[in-house]
């Protein structure tokens, strides 16, 4: 029997995770990382059920990401399902993601939003952050940004290869998918915005994001001249 993980990395959410735990409990066991919180999610994720793992100081999205796979890696499950603390991905999707995976077997499974009811200036920044992703990867990206996503086992053992800290892990675990040559895939997610609190920092994450993209682009096209020469 498959045996499936949801993940909640969280960062100063005390307020928000409770439903987000309750409503993924519904659904697979619950793990959530603290990321060096200074309020009292940890507290409020233990009354709610969850396991809770604690990562201080705060290192960043990836590298909750990462203690979490490691964790779930060990206890032996076959794959997770990542969502974040805040509220906007809905737990009531859980079962769209395991139906794929079901069907499937992908190895990668992202949830991709509905962009046109995103904010305007979010809306920009996503379409060209995945215009230019796409092009940098040589297929075409629905949501390179979102951090709804079903990871298989192989999957999660592959990403604990990078060296990213941040929100660009969910980037580059993109790029190791396609290079491993595993299954991507997606299901469409609602897109929920509401009064959630950025933990990016615009200019930094701009700035990482198009490293990312740049060193992707060279990846690709490395990987085109191995290939050619064998």
């Amino acid at each position: 029997m498959t045996s499936i993980l949801a993940l909640i990395p969280a960062y100063n959410e005390a307020g928000r995770v409770a439903p987000v735990i309750a409503g993924a409990a519904q659904h697979l066991p619950v793990l959530v990382v603290d990321d060096g919180s200074k309020d009292d999610t940890v507290a409020v994720a233990e009354r709610s059920g969850a396991t809770v793992l604690r990562q201080v100081p705060n290192q960043g999205k990836g590298a909750a990401l990462g203690a979490g796979f490691r964790w779930a890696l060990e206890q032996g499950y076959d794959a997770l399902v990542a969502l974040d603390a805040d509220g906007q991905h809905d737990p009531a999707e859980i079962p769209q993601f395991l139906d794929e995976y079901s069907l499937n077997a992908a190895d990668l499974i992202i949830g991709a939003r509905d962009f046109s009811q995103i904010p305007p200036v979010r809306r920009i920044a996503n379409t060209l952050g995945r215009w230019s992703f796409s092009w940098a990867l040589g297929e075409p990206i629905l949501d390179n940004q979102s951090g709804y996503r079903l990871l298989s086992r192989r999957m999660m053992e592959a990403t604990l290869t990078s060296a990213e800290q941040g929100f660009e892990f969910e980037v580059e675990m993109i790029v190791l998918c396609v290079e491993q040559g595993y299954r991507l895939s997606w299901v469409p997610i609602r897109t929920i915005y509401a009064d959630e609190r950025s933990h990016i920092k615009p200019w930094a994450h701009a700035r990482n994001f198009t490293r990312v993209v740049i060193q992707t682009r060279k990846r690709m096209q490395a990987n085109k001249k191995g290939e050619s020469r064998g």
